[in-house]
């Protein structure tokens, strides 16, 4: 299969901190990779590099075999906080980009309402911001984010902030919306658990300059359960496996902080 989005050799540096080392990594078209590492590896530097945030000094970071420059409708983004406007309500946060671009409002309005109902907000189009709740605000962001048909969602620990029941609601709204849209899903997240149920692939990276550690194909199939997962084949091992490595990698980056205070 062809590669949907890629990172070629990229290395990017902020003033003399090295925070990716020739990155290597390929998304196929309709494909959900989670990556995973300790904090400040530069997971979330890799998704600003794909929606055209920043760009590296060095390599290459490709979409449909273009190359990524700026920002572009046709790569979503979903962050920690939803970041709603508090002075419009929901249809109108949900349908704020396409309205800038002028497209149809009627048309815009119609389809924003079918993501709304998809996400269980029906009814809910025309309550404020402060008149939902935090998991509800992330459902809004979700729409939001699907609403244009972008060809690449990413998502930046968008469930991080949720307690665990809201969380596992969102994790499987997710996981349905990208099994019937087929978007290609690069998704940042530190739960190991998260990143099993939602993927086709596990990257592991490594303590800062981030790195490509270890590339994992889950076998659990797509149409995987949240409740029975856990029973599959292989699970307790892939579990174990990938937490070992993750914990490798965050001694990695605790260590120098712990010599610097001797």
């Amino acid at each position: 299969m062809n590669e949907h989005i890629s990172l070629q050799q990229v290395t990017l540096r902020f003033e003399t901190l090295t925070v990716l080392e020739n990155i290597d990594l390929s998304l196929t078209k309709g494909e959900f990779v989670v990556l995973l590492g300790p904090s400040g590896c530069g997971k979330s530097t890799i998704l600003n590099l794909l929606a055209g945030f920043t760009q590296p000094q060095q390599g290459r970071v490709l979409c449909g075999g273009e190359p990524v420059r700026q920002p572009h409708p046709s790569r979503g983004m979903i962050f920690q906080q939803p970041n709603l406007f508090p002075w419009l309500n929901v249809l109108e946060n949900v349908t704020f980009g396409p309205r800038l671009r002028k497209h149809n409002r009627a048309e815009v309005d119609a389809r924003a309402r079918e993501w709304l109902a998809r996400v269980g907000l029906a009814g809910f189009e025309d309550h404020a911001p402060w008149q939902l709740s935090g998991g509800m605000k992330q459902r809004v962001a979700l729409a939001r984010a699907w609403l244009p048909g972008p060809e690449v969602l990413l998502l930046d620990e968008p469930f991080g902030a949720l307690d665990a029941q809201t969380r596992m609601m969102m994790q499987e709204l997710l996981r349905a919306a990208w099994l019937e849209t087929q978007t290609t899903l690069l998704f940042v997240t530190h739960d190991v658990e998260e990143a099993l149920f939602l993927a086709d692939r596990v990257l592991v990276m490594s303590a800062r300059p981030g790195r490509i550690v270890e590339d994992i194909r889950l076998p659990f199939g797509r149409e995987r359960d949240i409740e029975t997962l856990a029973s599959e084949p292989h699970y307790g091992d892939i579990k174990h496996h990938v937490l070992q490595r993750v914990r490798q990698e965050a001694k990695r980056h605790l260590a120098p902080l712990n010599e610097g205070e001797r």
